[in-house]
């Protein structure tokens, strides 16, 4: 498209189409030669169309073992448990602090009372919470 203005930004309204279509061809015929090309190299080296992309073959280091992930998973799911335990206002606050990543200030906001309610809530919630998960909590 910004060929088409560059190159004919004088032309008429009316050959704009055709020449939007064909250049757009054009582009299509270019891109399946850079393809054929491309695949006969792929071919000289020994690489196929089956052969997995080397992107999949990377390690994510932060999956780590499955038996941390279970352990995370473990973790997650007690958390939420115990969250639904909490008085209101404390799930309120840890929520809004802690996976919102919201500040003192809006979380007062977002709760509608002082900064130091939310201080306190949030306190409270942090502090059962470590007491109760116990070796879940970092």
């Amino acid at each position: 498209m910004f060929k088409l203005v560059e190159k004919y930004a004088g032309r008429p309204d009316a050959e704009w189409g055709p020449l939007f279509h064909r250049i757009l061809q054009s582009r299509i015929q270019d891109w399946h030669r850079r393809t054929s090309v491309r695949d006969r190299f792929r071919g000289w080296l020994g690489l196929t169309d089956e052969d997995e992309d080397p992107m999949q073959q990377v390690v994510d280091e932060r999956d780590g073992d499955p038996e941390h992930v279970l352990q995370t998973q473990r973790g997650i799911a007690e958390l939420e448990q115990l969250l639904h335990t909490l008085p209101v206002r404390q799930q309120q606050a840890f929520l809004l602090r802690t996976l919102e990543g919201l500040d003192v200030s809006d979380t007062a906001r977002a709760m509608a009372c002082s900064e130091g309610s939310v201080k306190t809530h949030y306190f409270r919630a942090v502090h059962t919470l470590r007491d109760k998960l116990g070796e879940h909590w970092p």
